[in-house]
Parts: structure tokens; C-alpha cells; sequence
């Protein structure tokens, strides 16, 4: 398919996964022979106070960053926009706008945020399906969106406005969940079950595994509590074996000095490729559903095993005792057990190791998952000329 793709992404002011997924698309769909453009929103354009009031005033229906979308479609004349992180500063109304210019819509969902303020679906370091089915505004009261009542306000509103408008069933031809979890999750949520596709985020091939020993357990993320570093903490103390703590966050200072973590800080992608091709396992302790930790498709695309809990998406995408082992979440023992067993059977990990790589190269290339992306355009660009439907009042007045 040789097409005209404009991606739409809010990047986040601290950059993330989800900014590196979207880099790696667009290049790979150039690859492809797409013809590719990015229109990026910054949230580092939020500067101070009145910003930020304005920016939580305007997320429902940011109108700003709306018209920019439209601009940019009359302009490029894609076949496809597809909008990956619309929040806050462009919001979920641009598919709509692109609806009424006649351009089908692909809609990425990378977090929960269409259906929960902190997008993680995690409260007081728990999972919580809340706001699922039920109404968005018992954020406000819980304070989940960065512990603000406020924020929480407008990203609530947010949510409701687009759950009673019908933008979700009705202007977004394509859904992309990135594993099989998520979707269920989002079916819950009132999404059009025949909508949404299954595709996981694509990754450059580093090349065969290496033949060298491994006997490290290493730690690739953010040092936070939905990502289980405590537990991390506690299991080390009991295996009395080094394990590599690659990543910074707001933990940081309660793991300096802990038994048998040596932390590595931020280490540059070249790095973090590097020390997983030589490491026994990734270690993925979380305490949430996770979207799609890139670390596992890198730790499969080295021939490395993954250590994680046994807990929404990851289970998934860890085949116990195949391409890994999973451990009940929130249990060091139980992940010190699993550390142990990894580092005690080289070869058995090795055999995790190959079938993890093998899993790879079946559904994690560049090239598989390009072409699944393209197809989902094609069925996209199929139901946008199948079922023109009325635009709203609002809508009009946007884009005229």
C-alpha cells in the first residue's frame, strides 16, 4: 500500500516509550514507500500557571490544536491520519474534524486514558477498573491525575464528553490495541469490539543473539511503584546475587545503598541493547496492566528471557516456562525464586532465550508489524468510504 499518512502526537514534556514508538512508526512506514508526516504538539508549550488552567479548560475540545489538525489535511491530503497521543493539547474531537475533510481516522491507544485519568488503570498501588464502565469522575475524588483535583476535573470532563458524544463508536475507524489484554479492556469500555486490531509496537532486528555466557538479572525502566522496584528491592536481599538497575524515577533514593542492586541510572538505548544482549533475563516486577513495555520486545529481540509478573498485558506476552517465567505480582519471594531458577539452568534459560527470539521474528519486526499497520489502514480507508455519516454543529463550525 503506497499511501499518504499524517501521524498526530501530544508529546509528553518528560520523553517516554510512546515519543520513541512514534519515531519508529513513521520511519518505518517511509520504509514501507508511505508518503509520511508528523504533526507534533508539545507540552513543553505549557509554560506556567495560566497555561495550564487554559490547557485543562480546553482539553475536552482543545479547538486550537484541532484546527491545526485540519490545516494540516487540507494541505497534505493524507489517506490516513492517524492519531496516537492526543491529550491535552489537541484531544479526541480531531477525529471528527478529520471525519467531515473525508479522511479516514486510525487511533493508537498506547494507555487507558480514553477511559481513566491516569491512563495506567492503577490506584493507591493497586489495579483498579473503576472508571471502566462506571462514571470517569470518581477520579476527581481519588485525585488520580498527578494526585490534582483539578487535572483530574479536566481530564474527567474530557473523558465523559467524548463517552456521550459517541466519538469513540462513532469517528475513529481503526482502533490499534497493542495486545490482547488492552483490547478486552477497551470492549469494557464501550469501544467497538470489530473495530479494534491487535498490533504490537514494531522493532528494528539487532541481529541473532550473541553465543556469549549470560549470568546477570538486569532492570530496564522507570524506578516507580507501579513498577514494582520495591518488590525488586526485597527479592534482590533475598537472592544475594547482583542485579543491574538500568533507569531513573522518583524511587531512586530508596534503592541507593540496597543489597545486591547495582543501579546503572540512565543509560543511553545503544547501552540498554547492549547489556540485554548479555544478560541471563529482564526482570518486569510491575504492579499494572503495563501498555507494551518496549524492554520485552528489545529482551526477546536479544534472545533473552523475561522475568514478569503474572499481571494484566504481561501475561500475555510472557509464555511461562517458554519464553520466560511468571511471578505473582507483589511477591519478592516468589520473584527471587524465579531469578534463582533462570540463573541456576543456564541452559534451560538459554532455551527461553531462543523461543523468545523466535516469538520475535514472528510478531515483533519492523516488517510484520508494518505490515499489519498497513492493513489496518486499508480497512480504515474501507470504512470511511463505506459509512459517511452526519457531522455535529460543532464540528462544522471548527472546520469551516
Amino acid at each position: 500500500m503506497s499511501a499518504r499518512i499524517l501521524i498526530v502526537h501530544n508529546q509528553y514534556q518528560i520523553r517516554g516509550g510512546e515519543d520513541a514508538v512514534v519515531e519508529r512508526e513513521a520511519a518505518a512506514l517511509a520504509r514501507a514507500g508511505c508518503a509520511v508526516e508528523t504533526l507534533i504538539f508539545s507540552n513543553d508549550d505549557i509554560q506556567g500557571p495560566v497555561d495550564r488552567l487554559r490547557a485543562a479548560v480546553e482539553a475536552p475540545h482543545a479547538r486550537r490544536g484541532i484546527r491545526r489538525v485540519v490545516e494540516a489535511v487540507r494541505r497534505f491530503r493524507p489517506d490516513v491520519v492517524h492519531a496516537h497521543n492526543t491529550f491535552p493539547l489537541v484531544s479526541p474531537g480531531m477525529h471528527a474534524a478529520v471525519r467531515a475533510e473525508g479522511v479516514a481516522t486510525v487511533q493508537t491507544l498506547h494507555n487507558f486514558r480514553l477511559t481513566c485519568a491516569g491512563a495506567m488503570l492503577m490506584r493507591d498501588g493497586q489495579p483498579c477498573e473503576t472508571c471502566v464502565t462506571g462514571s470517569p469522575y470518581a477520579a476527581v475524588r481519588h485525585r488520580c491525575y498527578r494526585g490534582s483535583r483539578l487535572g483530574s476535573l479536566a481530564v474527567a470532563r474530557m473523558i465523559d464528553r467524548h463517552r456521550r458524544i459517541g466519538t469513540w463508536t462513532r469517528d475513529v475507524d481503526a482502533f490499534v490495541a497493542l495486545t490482547p489484554f488492552a483490547r478486552g479492556r477497551f470492549v469494557a469500555a464501550g469501544l467497538p469490539s470489530e473495530r479494534i486490531v491487535v498490533k504490537p509496537n514494531g522493532l528494528p532486528d539487532p541481529g541473532p543473539p550473541s553465543e556469549i555466557a549470560r549470568d546477570r538479572i538486569l532492570f530496564a525502566g522507570r524506578l516507580s511503584r507501579e513498577k514494582g522496584v520495591e518488590i525488586l528491592k526485597d527479592a534482590a536481599a533475598r537472592l544475594g546475587r547482583t542485579i543491574d538497575v538500568a533507569g531513573e524515577g522518583p524511587l531512586r533514593g530508596t534503592l541507593d545503598g540496597a543489597p545486591n542492586l547495582a543501579l546503572l541510572g540512565s543509560l543511553p538505548g545503544t547501552e540498554i541493547q547492549a547489556r540485554m544482549a548479555r544478560a541471563a533475563a529482564l526482570v518486569v516486577p510491575s504492579l499494572w496492566y503495563e501498555g507494551l513495555p518496549m524492554v520485552v520486545a528489545e529482551a526477546y529481540a536479544a534472545g533473552t528471557p523475561v522475568i514478569a509478573s503474572r499481571i494484566g498485558a504481561l501475561a500475555d506476552l510472557i509464555e511461562d516456562g517458554v519464553t520466560g517465567l511468571l511471578v505473582t505480582p507483589g511477591d519478592p519471594a516468589d520473584l527471587a525464586r524465579a531469578m534463582d531458577r533462570i540463573l541456576a539452568d543456564p541452559s534451560a534459560a538459554r532455551r527461553m532465550g531462543l523461543a523468545a527470539r523466535a516469538a520475535y521474528l514472528r510478531d515483533w519486526t519492523e516488517e510484520a508489524t508494518t505490515a499489519s499497520l498497513l492493513a489496518i489502514y486499508r480497512r480504515a480507508c474501507t470504512a470511511r468510504a463505506a459509512l459517511p455519516l452526519p457531522l455535529s454543529p460543532s464540528v462544522l463550525e471548527i472546520v469551516r
